[in-house]
């Protein structure tokens, strides 16, 4: 079957839906359609030209793409985006008459006008009943208020990370993957919240990227304080390198000899022993339990 993927907000996920006989050179990336979704008509532009797939990956038909927008659609969208803006005021104005301990973040406007979303952040629950009946007179409109998390509030919010690049999850990442300390312990990054932490206070999305990477470097690398037999002697592990495949080893040409430090490529080394001392933050396969 082909699909086409749309994208409803610039950074936003992006949905599947069937271009419904719509002819493959009129759905190009950044073409403006309408689309059919759970809540009526929405506006949205093309992410994803034509492309055949098994739809025995899908638990349910695609809705299909009604048409394309047309310069009414375009104004259409243009004009509730003014209305959001509007809309947060109102709704920010609300908030401080009923004092209310919660931050409005982000509102979107349904395209056909028949609901109203507004997003916040909040410590805890929050008793909104009486909000909701404000804002209900105040636009005609569904009202729902959803809570969400600090990292999808830096995504709406945007901002600058400690890279002095646009936060990856407003520029490109479309949905968030989940991020483990273990991230930074495989790949010897520090384990000082602050360095490690985005604005959103959540561990750092880029620690994933090459968590991979990094697992796969790891096979067959000591760790540190392990006994290893090197071309040289046996000896013990001082400091590893991942990315450069070395070890720096402390060899022992003789029982009697000082030790001499040297560095050792992956391929010339055998773990000997797995040292009690390397079990805390370690890194080396045994511990990951690939001995």
């Amino acid at each position: 079957m082909v699909i086409v993927g749309v994208r409803f907000k610039d950074v936003g996920k992006v949905y599947y839906f069937d271009p419904a006989g719509i002819s493959e050179d009129k759905l190009t990336r950044d073409t403006p359609v309408i689309v059919e979704t759970a809540r009526g008509a929405e506006y949205g532009v093309i992410a994803l030209e034509n492309r055949e797939i098994d739809m025995r990956g899908f638990g349910q038909p695609l809705r299909k793409v009604l048409r394309l927008a047309t310069a009414s659609d375009i104004s259409q969208e243009d004009t509730n985006r003014r209305r959001e803006n509007e809309a947060r005021d109102v709704c920010l104005e609300k908030i401080k008459e009923h004092n209310l301990e919660m931050n409005l973040v982000d509102v979107e406007l349904s395209f056909d006008l028949s609901k109203i979303i507004f997003f916040f952040t909040a410590d805890g629950r929050v008793d909104f009943r009486a909000l909701v009946k404000d804002l209900a007179s105040a636009f005609r409109m569904r009202i729902e208020l959803r809570q969400i998390g600090v990292r999808d509030e830096a995504k709406m919010l945007s901002g600058i990370g400690i890279c002095g690049r646009i936060l990856c999850c407003a520029s490109f990442l479309d949905e968030f993957q989940p991020v483990s300390i273990k991230s930074a312990k495989d790949q010897g990054l520090s384990l000082n919240p602050t360095k490690i932490s985005g604005i959103c206070g959540k561990l750092m999305c880029c620690l994933k990227y090459e968590e991979e990477t990094y697992a796969h470097l790891m096979v067959g690398m000591p760790g540190v304080g392990d006994l290893v037999r090197t071309p040289d002697g046996d000896g013990d592990v001082l400091s590893i390198n991942i990315l450069k495949q070395i070890a720096r080893i402390a060899v022992k040409k003789t029982p009697a000899d000082e030790p001499v430090t040297d560095y050792y490529g992956v391929a010339d080394i055998k773990i000997l022993e797995h040292r009690p001392q390397c079990e805390r933050n370690c890194r080396c396969p045994k511990c990951r339990g690939q001995l």
